[in-house]
């Protein structure tokens, strides 16, 4: 299996057998014990990989991390976190992340095989585990953060809404009976069901519970604590670790997956602090990076550990930044992200539906209703697993809750790259209502395809309200690389919602877990030269 599993993602022929010494127990600092497994290779010494998952260190995990490293001259701790599979303690979502990593990385400096150099890999949870363990440690050489957040935040209150689904479909995967991953995906599709009484139904809280079939201590925590500034999300706040971190981080993603956004934002990061990260984008969504993505980045994974663990850069690429073009369908390289060759363009939205570069005429606004009785729904895109990814988006687009401006045709062929800015001069009948912005390639036969988005709830007393009662947004929308074919169009929607994804914002100040009333609210967005309404789009030359 071993070697089959090898061949189809393209790795290199095994090097070593592979052993596995199961259950090691790892001392916290509080008296708790959390079990490991260390794979090695059967014959010398060989720096060590750190993977820490709730999801269990056996089947997958301990398949693709462990026993393929270890055959190719990596010894892998492969840790369960506190409170699951077999861990003691009592498992607290992120909460003790960083505490536990420490205790565990000063435990392995103890161990007679352990050679003083070891680096961290991860994706979707195990991403964030790495985060909360990264800083200015002498032995990690190497970090790959994959598919996940640095924060937790933003992740659960994206612009300030509620990731329902994301967090509704985590909250099944942890709280059920301990299985493998495979069998996980198995029990959320089974569960999906069940989870549309929360999709559907208010009170939010209480929903959730039946959905659940239980009550969720840290789900009904997340839906309470709704500002950053609450000390509650403190012990998931990792961005310091991003202005420490001095190992190499090579950081992967792809741009349907729900954390996209973190990934060029921790690039970014440490590009301006003068470290030189590596970034890989594919075009999978976050279900998809752990299948279809592996198997393009299994060979480029250790290649970057081999070169930092073990000094050989033979098969290290050269260019710091790798992405997947959407629309031509091919891997580009570029010294930096986003690439140096790439110039802004302002695009206009005017009336009659149109997306133009030229400033807006005088115009009158465009108006919509926004009723949470009937939820703009949410229509591929970063969800974490259903309905995720690249859809048709026209169906959606003839509801009279969407607004769509829209190019002409391309003549020539063009290139997008990096993260849209969209500036919108709104109005709302109410202060506590949301904004989604969404850029779509529309394709000569008609089909609109989703490319990036983003959305943003305001709340009264948001500074971003004028005294007459509009605002103006600035909507940063996530990173994204496509190709515009001749005859291609670009188009750019508005709207209030797209529901699971985020939960409907009921219109009232009432509290997310216990709001019942739902108050539609009238929508206007302006395009005149007082308030020109815009996208930025950086476009290669």
């Amino acid at each position: 299996m071993s070697v089959l599993v090898a061949r189809l993602l393209g790795l290199p022929a095994p090097t070593a057998r592979a052993r596995i010494e199961r259950d090691l127990r790892v001392p916290m600092r509080d008296g708790v014990e959390l079990l490991a497994d260390r794979w090695f290779p059967a014959a010398g010494h060989a720096p060590t990989l750190v993977v820490r998952s709730p999801y269990g260190r056996r089947s997958f995990f301990g398949f693709l991390y462990g026993r393929l490293f270890a055959e190719r001259g990596f010894q892998v701790l492969v840790q369960s976190c506190r409170g699951t599979f077999g861990s003691g303690g009592v498992f607290e979502p992120l909460v003790h992340e960083a505490s536990d990593a420490a205790d565990t990385i000063a435990w392995l400096r103890g161990q007679r095989w352990f050679d003083g150099r070891y680096a961290t890999i991860g994706a979707s949870y195990l991403c964030f585990a790495q985060w909360a363990a990264a800083g200015r440690i002498p032995e990690l050489r190497a970090m790959i953060p994959q598919a996940g957040p640095h924060e937790f935040f933003g992740s659960i209150h994206p612009g300030g809404a509620f990731a329902l689904d994301a967090a509704l479909s985590f909250a099944a995967q942890v709280t059920g009976p301990e299985s493998s991953a495979a069998l996980v995906l198995v029990r959320q599709a089974l569960a999906r069901r069940r989870m549309k009484i929360a999709f559907r139904e208010l009170p939010l809280g209480s929903s959730c519970e039946r959905a659940l079939g239980r009550r969720v201590g840290f789900l009904a925590d997340w839906m309470t604590h709704v500002d950053r500034g609450d000390s509650f999300w403190k012990a998931m706040d990792h961005r310091g670790a991003l202005e420490a971190v001095e190992a190499p981080v090579l950081i992967q993603s792809g741009w349907y997956d729900l954390f996209a956004a973190y990934a060029t934002s921790q690039y970014e990061e440490l590009r301006d602090r003068g470290r030189r990260p590596f970034l890989t984008i594919g075009p999978w969504t976050h279900a998809e990076f752990a299948f279809q993505g592996m198997r393009t980045l299994l060979p480029e994974t250790l290649a970057w550990l081999r070169a930092h663990l073990l000094d050989d850069r033979s098969d290290l690429r050269e260019a710091p930044v790798r992405v997947f073009v959407l629309g031509a369908d091919c891997w580009r390289e570029y010294g930096d992200w986003p690439p140096a060759e790439s110039r802004p363009e302002v695009w206009y939205l005017h009336p009659e539906k149109r997306l133009e570069r030229d400033a807006p005429p005088s115009s009158p606004p465009e108006r919509y209703c926004y009723d949470p009785s009937d939820p703009t729904p949410a229509v591929g895109g970063g969800m974490i697993l259903f309905g995720a990814g690249r859809r048709d988006n026209r169906a959606l687009e003839t509801r009279p809750d969407v607004l769509t401006y829209t190019t002409g045709p391309f003549v020539d062929e063009k290139t997008i790259v990096g993260s849209p800015t969209v500036s919108l001069h709104v109005a709302s009948s109410l202060c506590s209502t949301d904004f989604f912005a969404r850029l779509c390639d529309v394709h000569p036969d008609g089909r609109s395809i989703n490319l990036c988005d983003a959305l943003v709830r305001l709340r009264p007393g948001d500074s971003v309200w004028h005294s007459d009662g509009s605002a103006h947004l600035k909507i940063r929308l996530s990173p994204t690389a496509c190709r515009f074919g001749r005859g291609h169009r670009l188009r750019l929607q508005v709207s209030s919602g797209a529901h699971p994804r985020f939960a409907r914002n009921t219109g009232t100040e009432d509290s997310l877990a216990t709001a019942t009333r739902l108050v539609a609210a009238e929508q206007t967005v302006f395009h005149d030269p007082l308030r020109p309404s815009s996208i930025e789009i950086h476009f290669l030359c």
